[in-house]
């Protein structure tokens, strides 16, 4: 797993840590420059932009270098898809990603953290494997015993208002999500260049 801190936010030069106070909006330059270098812009190199994305997507989602390089060479072994397409699917539909997608917390470190301690249901069973891929017509709830924990006690008003992905949909009543399509980029926010991260392997 990746934990991302604020020094790699300021690293990248944006906010990927998903803290609402990360030090980058504060201090929009890299970790170690003076304050007279702040505006200094070094020439970057095809090399240098695509490994800068990589590194972006990488800690987005949190995941490892080796997991990362596996799912980037599942995607460009697939016939008849765009690699870029596939390697973003791979990544949303990763089952700590599906829960901060779907709402149930706000950023993805927090997803992590409630699937690995077991909070997190995926079609009644409980399952702590933040790396399971999610299916169509999978459907992710909190496990009772922990509905009464602080961490969901506002769930229920967070339903109401979240926006989620078309590719999954809210039970506000039941408080669960079903993963009903395919992730597409576009679909969702995303701030990085998964064909420079396809291309950056492909070196």
């Amino acid at each position: 797993m990746s934990r991302v801190t604020c020094k790699i936010c300021r690293r990248l030069g944006e906010t990927i840590c998903g803290r609402e106070k990360c030090a980058f909006k504060k201090r929009p330059y890299p970790p170690g420059k003076l304050i007279s270098e702040k505006k200094h812009r070094s020439t970057v190199t095809d090399y240098g932009r695509q490994l800068r994305e990589k590194q972006k997507v990488r800690h987005t989602y949190g995941v490892s270098e080796t997991q990362f390089s596996n799912y980037v060479k599942e995607a460009s072994a697939k016939r008849g898809a765009n690699p870029a397409e596939h390697l973003f699917e791979s990544l949303e539909s990763r089952l700590d990603n599906a829960v901060f997608r779907a709402g149930f917390v706000a950023s993805r470190s927090l997803s992590r953290q409630i699937v690995s301690h077991g909070h997190i249901m995926i079609n009644g069973r409980r399952s702590n494997i933040a790396s399971r891929r999610m299916k169509i017509g999978d459907v992710i709830a909190i496990r009772p015993g922990s509905m009464s924990t602080k961490l969901f006690e506002t769930l229920a008003e967070r339903f109401k208002t979240v926006t989620v992905p078309t590719w999954f949909k809210l039970d506000t009543d039941k408080l669960t999500a079903t993963f009903q399509g395919k992730p597409k980029p576009g679909q969702a926010e995303m701030s990085f260049n998964l064909t420079s991260v396809i291309e950056f392997y492909s070196r």
